[in-house]
């Protein structure tokens, strides 16, 4: 891709009312899952789980892209195409996640960094042949007694900022993910602090690599109260302060945030998204990058049973929109209910 069709495919993972699809969980998070449901976890139950939700009639109405993972990526659907083709026929583009995971690292005890640098080049030239458009990595950032350290954070900074470096010479949009954890006791205002000081030094890197702004995703996470902190803030508290501290450290250049849910409530992400949406204009789109918060209803609703697909969809897709509507903030309880009165 030039840098105008980079552009191009980033403002269309963001555009008007859509958002994007997370399906890219390891195989070790989709078992859990699985078995949450009772389902065992086999290659063919996950491709047809994943199947079921790139194939939702209309999904592309309020689902922009897919994020898939390696397996699912070089599998074929019940009808002989490839996902990404089969991801592009329904009208969304797709989308391939490149990071090899969080390991210790190394100096820093409790904190991790994210792995998978070596050969990337190499893998992201694979993934575009075979219909990638943009790709993600992921990494986390804990809060905690003396954490996060500014080693963890300058080591997670700066891979991100090599691997979208790769990813545009290749032709991919980088969707860059520097996850604050909600894990722990902390407060609103730490998680504001620590997100704005991740951030500040992504975006330095990411200067010193000279990525292409214009070109790229920023995957946030809401500044959020820590699950065990005694006082959680408000859902307007919340938009006021992710806002407050976006407007601070990224760049206008950037077309668009996609926030991650972060084990948030389904109902209360989408909830956030819609309250962050109605404080007017921003420099940049606000849209969204769930997993669990669109998928989870879809998979109890599912439980390994062909015969639940339809219900499955339907789950989905209900979630799709509402999350399209927060997009322009015009959500509503009303919305929400919609589900239930079906």
């Amino acid at each position: 891709m030039t840098d105008q069709e980079l552009e191009a495919t980033a403002h269309a993972l963001v555009a008007d009312g859509k958002g994007i699809l997370a399906a890219d969980e390891s195989n070790r998070t989709i078992a859990r899952r699985l078995a949450a449901i009772g389902v065992e976890s086999t290659r063919e139950l996950r491709g047809a789980w994943r199947e079921l939700l790139v194939t939702a009639p209309s999904a592309a109405e309020a689902i922009s892209g897919v994020i898939l993972y390696d397996e699912t990526f070089r599998q074929h659907t019940d009808g002989g195409l490839r996902f990404p083709e089969a991801t592009e026929r329904a009208g969304i583009i797709p989308g391939i996640k490149v990071d090899t995971g969080a390991k210790a690292l190394a100096g820093a005890p409790g904190e991790k960094v994210t792995e998978g640098l070596d050969g990337l080049r190499e893998r992201l030239a694979d993934y575009r042949e075979h219909g990638a458009r943009f790709a993600k990595w992921r990494a986390v950032i804990a809060i905690g007694e003396g954490r996060p350290t500014r080693c963890c954070i300058a080591a997670n900074a700066h891979a991100l900022a090599r691997y979208a470096a790769l990813c545009q010479e290749q032709g991919l949009v980088p969707i860059v993910e520097p996850e604050v954890l909600m894990d722990g006791h902390h407060t609103i205002e730490r998680c504001e602090r620590v997100t704005a000081e991740v951030l500040r030094r992504v975006f330095d890197e990411l200067r010193e690599q000279e990525v292409a702004l214009e070109g790229m995703l920023l995957k946030a996470n809401m500044v959020l109260a820590g699950a065990d902190c005694p006082i959680q803030a408000a859902v307007e508290e919340v938009a006021e302060a992710t806002l407050r501290c976006l407007r601070g450290v990224v760049p206008a250049a950037v077309p668009g945030i996609v926030f991650l849910s972060g084990g948030q409530d389904e109902e209360v992400a989408t909830a956030h998204l819609d309250a962050m949406n109605r404080l007017g204009e921003q420099p940049w789109e606000l849209s969204f990058s769930f997993g669990r918060a669109l998928q989870a209803a879809a998979l109890a609703a599912w439980r390994g049973e062909e015969a639940n697909r339809e219900a499955a969809q339907g789950a989905l897709l209900h979630r799709a929109r509402c999350n399209g509507a927060a997009r322009r903030g015009e959500y509503s309880v009303g919305l929400e209910r919609e589900a239930v009165v079906a």
